[in-house]
């Protein structure tokens, strides 16, 4: 069953007005500071973004981990599958010193203090926060059921419904995240290199609808006017991901895409201070 609630109500509200293009940070504000450490979303936060993305797979001992990758060979310069290791033993590696090594620029010395964080860990950090949150969770058949239940259980436990959208490719996913709790938000993610040929705005909704998300989230070479207006002919919002060119902002106000995720916050939240009704 698709999304019943309108376009003026259907993201999470927080404590304070929504402006009219949401800014997030995409694995925090990975532009400037090492993905999905909680450092990086901090970062986020302190550059104007109205809340962060994050990916979220489950660690061997079955606890949900924020790490982007299957391996730990890119952001933790090791060997080994995420899944090969407890959610414990992944906390004491260094998550960090790759982003130094490959931007020495931004480097600073409190990056390699970063972690591969849990998830609870980062619900614990933003519990007093306004921020909205993009839980995206990594996983497949095998884990799908595991991965939806934990993060179900965190989302209550924290009392955090309100400001999390839980969003995956795996659209199986989104539909036990539904089944879980139907007051669950979520979005269907959408990518045109996971589809030969691209997919189309009336098979991209179709599938949304059928697993129940409340949102579409589209790389942005998918974004178009049409496609943003026929998902709000069907009571679904659009997010738009990963765009760094500050120009989307005022795009996105246009053609009516509500939230814009973006790897660098501070430049996409300094542009939408320019524009008229940007705040």
């Amino acid at each position: 069953m698709g999304a019943q609630i309108n376009n003026s109500q259907s993201l999470p509200t927080a404590h304070r007005p929504l402006p009219t293009v949401l800014i997030i940070g995409h694995r925090g504000a990975a532009a400037v500071a090492p993905e999905n450490t909680l450092v990086s979303f901090e970062r986020a936060l302190a550059d104007g973004a109205d809340g962060i993305e994050f990916d979220v797979r489950l660690a061997r001992d079955g606890v949900p981990v924020v790490i982007h990758d299957a391996t730990l060979r890119r952001t933790a310069l090791r060997r080994g599958m995420v899944s090969s290791f407890s959610s414990t033993e992944l906390a004491q590696m260094d998550a960090g010193t790759w982003f130094n090594l490959r931007r020495p620029r931004l480097a600073r010395e409190e990056y390699a203090l970063a972690t591969i964080p849990t998830l609870a860990s980062v619900f614990e950090l933003m519990k007093k926060r306004d921020a909205l949150l993009y839980v995206e969770m990594k996983c497949g058949p095998r884990d799908r059921a595991g991965l939806a239940s934990e993060v179900a259980k965190l989302v209550r436990d924290y009392s955090l419904a309100p400001r999390v959208v839980v969003e995956s490719f795996d659209l199986p996913s989104i539909a036990e995240v539904k089944r879980l709790d139907a007051t669950l938000r979520t979005a269907a993610l959408f990518d045109r290199r996971l589809s030969r040929p691209a997919p189309s705005a009336r098979g991209m909704i179709g599938r949304a609808i059928k697993c129940g998300a409340d949102e579409i989230a589209l790389h942005h070479s998918l974004a178009t006017r049409r496609t943003v207006g026929e998902a709000a002919r069907h009571n679904l919002n659009t997010v738009v991901w990963t765009a760094d060119n500050p120009s989307w902002v005022s795009r996105a106000m246009r053609s009516g895409v509500r939230a814009v995720i973006t790897n660098d916050p501070a430049r996409l939240s300094a542009r939408r201070a320019e524009l008229p009704g940007g705040e």
